[in-house]
């Protein structure tokens, strides 16, 4: 079997199986591993969730320019010192303090290697690149509750099968405080705001990095929900 894109691994019908099951089973005991819950992630987007989204992009202005220039979100593409200049009420800056405040950096998403199509894999490439951008938007943090917010957030407003199972299978893993924010703050805000908002894979992000973030939150429709490591802090004082 030929390779569609330089990354991309072909397989068979078994091969597929064997790696949606295998994968599917290891990431939910080891959620830790960013390839495995890559490799479930791709498995389960093909064949309608992948196309889905891509008609989406392509019935969008801005999403049909997106697919057509393929831009990638790098700490090279974006010029991180420049970002960090901008004023803080920026997209950009905003990115950029969340980046430093979690520690986090752009270059660390995997390549999309097993979706044929190559147009569908840089959708999911896209996805993953983007994921940063939801979090620093939001304000979530990286930390397990953040993550499961803004899974249920992605899944609300992607339908991506893994979002949704890493949302409500996580949150199993988590202390009773924990599971009780979720399930009384972070999970009604998600599939809300994610319901409402514009879809998000049609943001051209390089373009709105010097945008007022407040004015793009109004603009896709997402209200910024409480401060989790606030919630947090307030909850070890007390006791």
């Amino acid at each position: 079997m030929s390779k569609n894109y330089p990354k991309h691994v072909p397989l068979n019908t078994f091969q597929r199986i064997f790696l949606t099951v295998g994968s599917g089973i290891a990431a939910a005991i080891n959620p830790r591993r960013a390839d495995l819950i890559a490799t479930f992630g791709e498995m389960t987007v093909q064949p309608y969730f992948i196309y889905k989204l891509r008609d989406q992009m392509l019935r969008d202005p801005t999403g049909r320019r997106i697919l057509k220039d393929r831009p990638r979100i790098t700490s090279t593409s974006l010029d991180l010192d420049r970002l960090r200049k901008l004023p803080k009420n920026t997209v950009g800056n905003v990115y950029m303090q969340w980046l430093d405040k979690e520690g986090v950096s752009p270059d660390t998403r995997l390549p999309v290697r097993f979706i044929d199509d190559p147009e569908c894999a840089y959708v999911m490439q896209r996805y993953r690149e983007c994921h940063d951008f939801y979090h620093a938007i939001t304000g979530l943090p990286v930390i397990m509750e953040g993550e499961v917010g803004v899974k249920a957030f992605e899944f609300a407003n992607t339908g991506i099968p893994m979002t949704g199972l890493a949302a409500f299978s996580e949150p199993f893993k988590l202390g009773p405080k924990q599971r009780k924010r979720l399930r009384e703050i972070y999970i009604p805000w998600a599939l809300t705001n994610g319901l409402r908002s514009k879809p998000l894979l049609n943001v051209y992000w390089e373009e709105v990095l010097e945008k007022d973030a407040e004015e793009l939150r109004q603009e896709l429709g997402i209200d910024i929900p409480p401060d989790l490591r606030e919630l947090r802090k307030k909850e070890k004082s007390k006791n």
